[in-house]
């Protein structure tokens, strides 16, 4: 016969078995999320750059096909982080969905493409399936995220972070042009943030002028970069935003032509 003593023991030991097991499940999950799936994501970005290098190559680099919208899951562009490192790049594919996102960072359809007035968006994994985007968090203001297409270099700068004018307009001196400064720090861009978080349904973040309301393309619209990832790490709870505006656009030339200058940057 049981002892009434003995049943809130076994209670404990049933609860702390319990624990336990979720514990060593959300272990594995852990494991799965930022170890295994980085192994199958990492053989489909190289397939991607094998592919995206072959199409550039037996295409060329002046073909008017380089104009024309990627059709979803085309890899057309490669992005770099000099601030990352060297070794810091990854193709660009076309689509937002699970599986474009496991072979690396999408670009949001409806938005621009790289070097193009406007907005060109791009979404990408912050843990596991590659992680492209895991260190966004550490990007400053006049960081560089520079973009090869198959016939240009665009390099876009991470605007400031605050939304003071007179601190945006110091943060900005160190990589923008004069007036290019002044519509960051005062004028139509003076709400776009370097990097905020926000809700997942903030689309707004992607339209040209990021947190207007308008869909169009201004007269005059200044060029951007939007990367998009889970916020907070392991959560999708809400979303980090990089912004960064255009500063340069370097066409390639037939042997290749030189790297940017932010090419060389490392923090």
């Amino acid at each position: 016969m049981t002892s009434p003593d003995t049943e809130p023991l076994r209670i404990g030991q049933v609860v702390a078995e319990l624990l336990v097991t979720a514990g060593a499940l959300l272990l594995l999950f852990a494991f799965y999320e930022s170890f295994w799936t980085n192994i199958a994501s990492g053989r489909m970005q190289d397939e991607a750059q094998s592919r995206l290098e072959g199409q550039w190559q037996e295409e060329g680099w002046t073909n008017p096909r380089s104009q024309e919208r990627p059709m979803l899951g085309d890899a057309f562009a490669r992005l770099f982080i000099p601030a990352f490192g060297a070794d810091y790049q990854f193709v660009v594919l076309e689509g937002v969905d699970e599986k474009t996102l496991l072979a690396g960072p999408g670009r949001y359809p409806d938005t621009q493409l790289p070097g193009e007035a406007g907005n060109f968006a791009v979404a990408g994994h912050r843990v596991g399936k590659g992680a492209p985007f895991n260190d966004l968090g550490a990007l400053h203001a006049c960081d560089a995220i520079v973009v090869e297409t198959r016939s240009s270099w665009v390099t876009y700068r991470v605007l400031p972070m605050g939304l003071a004018a007179e601190e945006r307009r110091a943060e900005g001196t160190a990589c923008l042009p004069e007036a290019l400064n002044e519509r960051v720090a005062a004028g139509d861009y003076a709400a776009v943030q370097g990097r905020h978080i926000t809700l997942p349904n903030d689309v707004e973040v992607l339209n040209p002028l990021p947190g207007d309301a308008s869909m169009e393309v201004a007269d005059g619209a200044e060029g951007l970069i939007t990367l998009t990832t889970c916020h907070p790490q392991f959560s999708n709870a809400e979303r980090m935003v990089i912004h960064a505006v255009r500063t340069e656009v370097l066409p390639k030339t037939e042997d290749g032509g030189p790297l940017p200058a932010a090419m060389t940057e490392r923090t």
